[in-house]
């Protein structure tokens, strides 16, 4: 496993690379990603370009044998660019085009931009292109959807809507246009969604498919990029860094021609009171791994207290540094990257804590993570290890955009249900991939799928099939309610899924923050919360019922045999001991071994390889837990990381 970390040269005295590349050297750091935000430094003035001092720098770390990841700097272009080229800037959804200066002040598709951008990019890979050293490119830096609404975006975005559609009247059926008289009459009319107005009160088929646009076109830009990169470089790995942001892209297609998936990993600091809040990062980790079902870097991790368009967190407690990046490991990263080496003593991001504090003097975390460097080195065994899980849960990124364009009730969100799921799954000491709903499903043995709001018709068929053949299927409340364009299917819920879950949705209850208790058939109650399918079993049998409100009584979690299969729909959100209380049984029904009576917060993934098994025991927690495990007594400290071998004989 490799311990890297973000370093910027740019920021420092040139008397600092030296010293602070031998001490990443002694410290076991092996590789360094830097130059993603250096425009103005690589190009200070139009066509006047300076490499040589990161030629300088590349060749310190490559003395040490300290491997390079390069940005592209196309994130932030420099002051003079968009002075002298200013419709290159991005405009909001008000109409204004954003200030000089925040990052990420660049419009995809600006033609200046583009020109100043790939001739820039065609210098520097070509400069770098047999340098040895540099071992992959990242291109720009957390690029987001393009939700940009320049003139140039407009005519994309028409452009894109024109592909899909071919007419005008095909846009207004897709659309239901003829809701609040808005049937287009030309494409001129077919803006995109302009003003403050919150997306719910926007037509959910169109927002759905400017979601889509923006996706697809901020991947066209990478591709772009991509392409400059292999033509100069061949050979040399190409990613992109992504994370949970605001307008999110489509991880899934984001990846399809990249080399391998890069994420940016920040666990809380502090840890919530609230027993049911979902904390953990393993369901994000095993979703960057399930996005190409391999391994993946995290570009950047966790290394102190964040600060910047938010008052200061608090400093990570001992272990975190350390156990948080293990966890990373454990669930599929091979390569881990710290965010930062020193913490910037300028710039908004000044309080955004590295592993040296302005100080520059190494304290605690520093050396928490030098002992993290030598734990990396012990687990070099396992790299290329393999995370082989017999369940998978489906993610949609049609369905997580349509939530957020609809909010459902007050306090769902799509991610929640997934997360559920995830954690009791893990609970129970298993893999678990997070895939793309339109991938694969035939080598599981269960498939959660929660949530399939905008319904795929392969999808549907695929969960058919499942089922008929002998697998397991976990269906949710929300399932099957729109069409592909964000429209409701006018057939009883869960609509496709109907047959298959063998119930019918007679009525549901948005309760939001209220809660209803939930009995199953054994006597044991627990809180459904924020949703109410309230279900009639047709050829299904009912596992839980509701037990409060007008429909007490009525079946609230039921059970399908389905061909050779079993599909399970759960109609309420629960808490955390519900699922708790139901998966293991589901798990035990389907022929998955588990290991029952995991404390709570303690994460086990196993790593397999030719000839090795290693198992990642975890306490995600910030006190000591013991506990049996195999029949001994096990006891992990706070955010501890334990790894068992075994050999395997084949």
């Amino acid at each position: 496993m490799i311990i890297g970390v973000d370093y910027y040269p740019e920021h420092w005295d040139r008397a600092l690379w030296r010293s602070d590349a031998d001490l990443m050297q002694k410290t076991g750091v092996r590789v360094v990603r830097m130059a993603e935000f250096t425009w103005c430094r690589l190009e200070p003035r139009e066509n006047e370009y300076d490499f040589e001092w990161l030629d300088e720098a590349v060749g310190i770390f490559a003395e040490r044998g300290i491997r390079v990841v390069l940005g592209t700097p196309t994130n932030c272009p420099p002051r003079w660019f968009c002075e002298k080229y200013p419709d290159a800037l991005p405009v909001g959804r008000d109409g204004r085009r954003n200030p000089i200066g925040i990052r990420g002040h660049r419009c995809y598709n600006a033609p200046d931009f583009l020109e100043h951008a790939k001739r820039l990019l065609e210098r520097m890979t070509k400069r770098y292109a047999d340098n040895e050293a540099v071992i992959a490119w990242q291109i720009d830096n957390e690029p987001e959807a393009n939700f940009c609404f320049c003139k140039k975006c407009i005519e994309k975005y028409r452009a894109w809507v024109k592909r899909k559609y071919d007419s005008l009247e095909n846009v207004n059926r897709a659309y239901g246009n003829d809701v609040w008289s808005g049937e287009y009459s030309s494409w001129e009319q077919l803006d995109p969604p302009f003003g403050d107005y919150p997306s719910a009160w926007l037509n959910p088929a169109y927002m759905l498919d400017f979601s889509r646009y923006a996706s697809d076109d901020m991947i066209e830009y990478v591709q772009l990029q991509a392409e400059i990169i292999r033509r100069n470089c061949p050979g040399t790995a190409v990613t992109t860094n992504v994370w949970f942001c605001e307008n999110m892209p489509d991880f899934y297609k984001t990846f399809e021609r990249l080399d391998f998936v890069s994420y940016d990993n920040y666990p809380p600091t502090r840890l919530p009171d609230n027993p049911e809040e979902y904390y953990s990062h393993a369901f994000h980790l095993d979703r960057m791994r399930g996005v190409r079902r391999q391994s993946f870097w995290v570009m950047e991790q966790l290394s102190g207290g964040l600060g910047c368009w938010s008052p200061m967190s608090r400093t990570p407690a001992p272990g975190m540094i350390s156990g948080y990046s293990l966890q990373a490991f454990a669930r599929g990263a091979d390569t881990v990257v710290h965010f930062r080496w020193r913490t910037a003593v300028s710039g908004a991001e000044m309080h955004w804590h590295g592993l040296i504090d302005h100080s520059n003097v190494p304290g605690r975390r520093f050396e928490e993570f030098a002992r993290l460097c030598r734990t990396a080195e012990e687990l070099a065994d396992l790299r290329g290890t393999e995370i082989r899980s017999e369940v998978a849960i489906l993610c949609s990124t049609d369905s997580e955009y349509a939530f957020k364009l609809q909010p459902q009730t007050n306090g769902m969100y799509y991610r929640e249900q997934l997360q559920l799921l995830h954690a009791a799954f893990t609970k129970c000491g298993l893999n678990v991939d997070v895939i793309g709903e339109r991938e694969d499903i035939s080598g599981y043995r269960l498939v959660a799928a929660p949530e399939l709001y905008v319904t795929d018709s392969d999808v549907v068929k695929k969960l058919y099939e499942f089922a008929e053949n002998g697998g397991t299927v976990i269906l949710t409340n929300r399932c099957g309610v729109k069409d592909e364009h964000n429209n409701c299917i006018m057939s009883p819920l869960p609509a496709p899924y109907r047959k298959l879950a063998g119930c019918r949705v007679l009525e549901y209850d948005p309760i939001g923050y209220d809660r209803v208790p939930v009995r199953f058939e054994d006597g044991s109650v627990f809180w459904g919360r924020q949703w109410c399918d309230i279900l009639q079993e047709e050829t299904a049998g009912v596992l839980a019922r509701y037990d409060g409100e007008f429909y007490k009584g009525s079946a609230a979690i039921t059970e399908n045999e389905y061909g050779s299969g079993k599909v399970y729909y759960i109609g309420t959100v629960g808490e955390k001991k519900l699922y708790d209380r139901l998966v293991p049984d589901i798990l035990r029904k389907c022929g998955i071994e588990i290991i029952p009576g995991l404390p709570d917060n303690v994460e086990i993934t196993t790593r397999t390889g030719a000839d090795i098994e290693a198992r990642f025991i975890f306490n995600n927690t910030g006190r000591q837990q013991t506990f049996l495990l195999d029949g001994g007594e096990l006891c992990l400290q706070p955010f501890e990381m334990k790894v068992e071998r075994r050999q395997r004989t084949l």
